[in-house]
């Protein structure tokens, strides 16, 4: 991407439509007078009067509980130094949408005015009343330190300094399961840190409490490694000077088990790393460019055991492992400090769970078969979802047996519930759907290319590596519009209608031509038709010149789909084509069929559609729990439709047993378990949380879909078409850029699905 484009792109994002990324939103009602007479004057003293009796029913009456400071005087801002407080700020209100999407725990980002190290913790201090707990951040050394060290003394409530503690905690995890891998021990080895800040040191002392010797590890800064006669060091580095003489980075490696980068890229050489120990750990974690490039040194060193801070490249030390999910526990006992048990709590957590039997959900999401503790999977995925309901738990343990603990948790598996519950809310689905496309990008073909929106979700498609575009359209047009939006690079462009397509569009042509000869279709009609975007496309699929097409932005739904059932058609052994929406909900992702294709299913076609919506949700690393839906509870109604529904049903109980789907039952049962479990607990869906609704016909599922995407903002992805031969979708007309990205993502997807040759399937009611 175009260099201006990328920034203009990073500063619209942060600008629109609402400067800045979080806000605050009411957790009570306010509708009317009575609700505002409790939410202030006068109701509002009473809630003041029991805090002031006693102040730790503050925590009771108010959010603190459940809220943290982000604070900086952006002195040590990402890779931009000192760039000032209010420069800090984006940085801040970013770190707080990653504690709210991983651990649902508020944020407030506060950006403090001073360098002075007295005047900044007086600052803290003052306001700390309003918190749950203090979240350090972007820091200088060795300021940094001293304001952490004196915070943590002098407050009552979690502090954390994470550019000092993140790293430390997470790459202890992977050094301990590497450690394990190489078949050493951690009291043994011989380690060089490159990089002597916060984060440096903050590593080695957290690496010493798991057993290494203070005495092995030799640490460098940019003048060379750190020595006792050298007085300029400070009391924190001092503690890992030595009086050895190294000449350099390459002179210490000689012989060492383990090498941890924290300083700049491609410091490291491949002579450098022969040099080093039997099954060497390389932790190259600078970013963007790591110390030696992930490539290089595997290729160097087959035994290497190595991490970088990098998502595209196995054991990511990223600091999102971690800090979300401390707070979580700390905040969650309302501990008064985070002390090193709960970060060694932390530590041990992370690294047993790599060695847990991985989700096929996090398998889907980074495109492995099988995801299995080894030398490429030594720390959890950021995408694991079980990431929430591991490590606060271990980190609130932690607090308890070390004291700091003044709401004890009593109800292990109660916590557990809860903990999964708040995960509800967030995107994830689309951070998964996305990074598996990214694990094998396929091409596809954007029919409507010269619409603006098509192309920057073609852009963003490339750009992010979710798939390569082949974009059709007029030449110039699309050509003007590239350079218009910055998008520079060198992609497929076809036009059907130009004379430099007449081969390519007349083979098409042939091809449908033999297809349909028999169904009306004359060798004219053929090529008079190849000349249309969307059957050109769809042969370009057909013919394998693309792995999957994407159209619908301009032109009515049923005008897409005609030349897809044409030319594509059905998959093998299907008899029905359907469509299910993805709602990104409060309660997590819900699919909803059919909601584009079928007016008036018959109990047939709804089993059939059940079972593609199973497939497809299987598709995206969940396990369906379905609900068919109507008007009716369990034959409370014998009305026609109810009665299909009640059919399909049966059906699919006697053929699919293992199948969790039951109905018919009207949505509010489906949707509350409490409900369902008092009244029906005989339903096969009785304590189970429903994440797929099939509903009687096309109104009712386009209706509600609708209705959620506009009234709630619910995201949408879809309506994603099942049973198609080839991986054809189509986009809702006037969709927007990012749904736009999300339907490429999902035909990426299904493109990778359909070239393991998993094969849809077909269901007969007798």
């Amino acid at each position: 991407m175009h260099k201006d484009s990328k920034r203009r792109e990073a500063l619209l994002y942060h600008a629109k439509p609402t400067p800045g990324k979080i806000k605050v939103v009411p957790t009570k009602k306010y509708a009317t007078q009575r609700d505002l007479s409790l939410a202030y004057s006068p109701g509002v003293a009473e809630p003041c009067l029991e805090i002031a009796k006693d102040i730790n029913n503050v925590y009771k009456y108010t959010a603190k509980g459940n809220l943290v400071a982000v604070i900086s005087n952006g002195t040590a801002v990402l890779g931009l130094g000192d760039i000032g407080p209010e420069a800090s700020k984006p940085v801040m209100e970013g770190k707080g949408l990653l504690f709210k999407i991983f651990a649902d725990i508020d944020v407030f980002d506060i950006e403090v005015d001073t360098k002075d190290v007295d005047a900044f913790i007086e600052t803290v201090k003052n306001i700390a009343p309003t918190f749950g707990g203090i979240n350090l951040e972007d820091i200088k050394a060795p300021e940094s330190f001293e304001i952490e060290r004196r915070l943590v003394e002098e407050l009552n409530i979690p502090v954390m300094h994470d550019d000092q503690h993140g790293t430390a905690i997470i790459s202890s995890a992977a050094l301990l399961n590497a450690v394990e891998l190489a078949g050493k021990k951690m009291e043994e080895v011989k380690m060089v840190i490159s990089g002597a800040g916060s984060a440096a040191i903050a590593c080695a002392n957290l690496y010493v409490s798991f057993g290494v010797k203070e005495e092995n590890v030799v640490m460098f800064n940019s003048k060379g490694a750190l020595r006792k006669d050298d007085p300029n060091i400070s009391e924190n580095q001092r503690r890992y000077a030595t009086d050895k003489n190294f000449e350099s980075l390459g002179d210490a490696m000689v012989g060492a088990d383990v090498f941890v980068g924290l300083s700049t890229g491609d410091i490291v050489t491949p002579e450098m790393l022969l040099s080093m120990a039997e099954n060497p750990i390389v932790f190259a974690m600078a970013n963007p460019n790591p110390e030696i490039k992930y490539d290089v040194a595997i290729k160097t060193r087959k035994d290497i055991i190595m991490a970088t801070g990098r998502s595209d490249h196995p054991n990511q030390v990223n600091n999102v492992l971690g800090f979300p999910y401390i707070f979580r526990g700390a905040l969650d006992v309302r501990a008064t400090k985070i002390n090193e048990e709960m970060k060694k709590a932390a530590v041990v957590a992370l690294a047993e769970l790599a060695k847990e039997s991985v989700p096929e959900q996090v398998n889907i999401a980074y495109g492995e078969t099988k995801l299995i503790f080894g030398t490429d999977y030594i720390i959890p995925k950021p995408f694991d979802p079980r990431l929430i309901a591991k490590v606060p738990p271990a980190v609130a343990r932690a607090a308890m047996e070390s004291g700091v603990a003044l709401n004890p948790i009593t109800d292990w598996e109660k916590y557990e519930e809860e903990l999964l519950e708040r995960m509800g809310s967030d995107n994830k689905m689309v951070r998964l759907l996305t990074n598996r496309a990214k694990t094998d990008p396929k091409r596809i073909v954007f029919a409507e290319a010269d619409q603006l929106d098509v192309l920057k979700a073609a852009q963003i498609v490339y750009e992010e590596g979710i798939g390569h575009p082949i974009l059709l359209g007029r030449k110039e047009d699309i050509l003007e519009l590239k350079e218009e939006i910055g998008f520079d690079a060198e992609v497929p462009i076809f036009d059907p209608k130009t004379k430099e397509e007449d081969q390519r569009r007349m083979e098409y042509a042939e091809i449908y031509w033999k297809g349909r000869q028999r169904r009306g279709i004359s060798l004219l009609d053929a090529q008079k038709w190849m000349r249309e975007r969307n059957y050109f496309a769809a042969m370009m699929v057909n013919q394998g010149d693309a792995d999957a097409m994407v159209s619908g932005y301009s032109r009515s739904y049923p005008s897409v789909v005609k030349p897809l059932m044409q030319l594509v058609g059905k998959a093998p052994g299907i008899s029905l084509i359907a469509s299910t929406n993805m709602m990104m909900t409060n309660r997590g992702p819900m699919f909803l069929s059919d909601t584009a294709i079928n007016p008036n299913p018959s109990a047939d076609d709804l089993a059939k559609i059940a079972l593609m919506t199973e497939k497809t949700v299987r598709m995206f690393g969940m396990e369906p729990v379905i609900a068919m839906v109507s008007f009716s509870n369990f034959g409370s109604s014998n009305y026609e439709s109810a009665n299909k529904v009640r059919e399909a049903v049966a059906y699919l109980h006697s053929y699919y047993p293992n199948l969790i789907v039951d109905g018919e039952i009207q949505t509010d049962f489906a949707l509350n378990p409490e409900m369902l479990q008092k009244k029906f607990p005989f339903s096969k869906l009785a304590g189970k949380k429903v994440n797929t609704l099939i509903f009687p016909n096309l109104e009712s599922a386009n209706i509600t879909y609708k209705l959620l995407k506009e009234l709630y903002k619910v995201d949408s992805i879809g309506p994603i078409v099942m049973g198609m031969d080839k991986p054809v979708h189509i986009f809702q007309l006037g969709a927007s850029v990012e749904e736009m990205v999300n339907m490429s993502a999902v035909a990426v997807v299904d493109a990778q699905e359909k070239s393991k040759r998993l094969k849809n399937f077909d269901v007969k009611l007798e």
